[in-house]
Formats: C-alpha cells, structure tokens, sequence
C-alpha cells in the first residue's frame, strides 16, 4: 500500500507544479500585455 500512496503523492505532486508554472505563465502574459497597453494609451 505504501508503494501506491508514494506512486499518489508524485503524481499529485506533479499536478500541483504544473498548475504553479502554468499561473506563473499566465500571470507574466498579463503583466506584459499591461505594460504593452498601457504604453499604447500614454
């Protein structure tokens, strides 16, 4: 049973990293996209 929770715990933890890069990514997308319009309106 150990082996599996183990095999859970990496997966899961996977899951979490992927999700932590994937709002990384979008929050530096939008922060460009700002700057980028708002040099546009200046």
């Amino acid at each position: 049973m150990s082996e599996t929770v183990s095999q859970a715990l990496e997966i899961m933890g996977k899951g979490m990293l992927g999700i932590f890069v994937a709002l990384v990514v979008i929050m530096i997308f939008v922060w460009i996209m700002a700057k980028i319009g708002g040099s546009k309106q200046q």
